[in-house]
């Protein structure tokens, strides 16, 4: 059984940067894809950036440039480092797990949250103009 916690959100301005992690656990096939999504109230989840087992990585265009996912196997702990933060980057942030025994682990495009069987509680990100 996946479990996923994340942390490190909070309130920041407009332009300052936060980090936030996500440890896994029972997450034990090598293959897989792990995955950022953030949902804002009345609005739709959305994908932030996914990586997979061979370490590729999508990125949504709302956040290509400004932030980035990492994996540290070692730890079983997913990353995602958020600079210029912007007060629409203001949302409930979720990590997700897509276990993919057999598989080459890639993961899919366009990222869907339903392609993703575990999740998080989520940790909130408030950005401030």
């Amino acid at each position: 059984q996946v479990q996923l916690v994340e942390s490190g959100g909070g309130s920041v301005q407009a332009g300052g940067s936060l980090r936030l992690s996500c440890t896994a656990s029972g997450l034990t096939y090598s293959t897989y894809c792990l995955g950022w999504f953030r949902q804002a109230p009345g609005k739709e989840r959305e994908g932030v950036a996914t990586i997979d087992s061979n370490d590729a990585i999508t990125y949504a265009d709302s956040a290509e440039g400004r932030f980035t996912i990492s994996h540290d196997n070692s730890k079983d702990t997913l990353h995602l480092t958020m600079n210029s933060l912007k007060p629409e980057d203001s949302a409930m942030y979720y990590c997700a797990a897509d276990p993919k025994p057999g598989s080459d682990g890639y993961c899919l495009e366009p990222i869907e949250p339903e392609d993703f069987g575990y999740w998080g509680q989520g940790t909130q990100v408030s950005v401030s103009s």
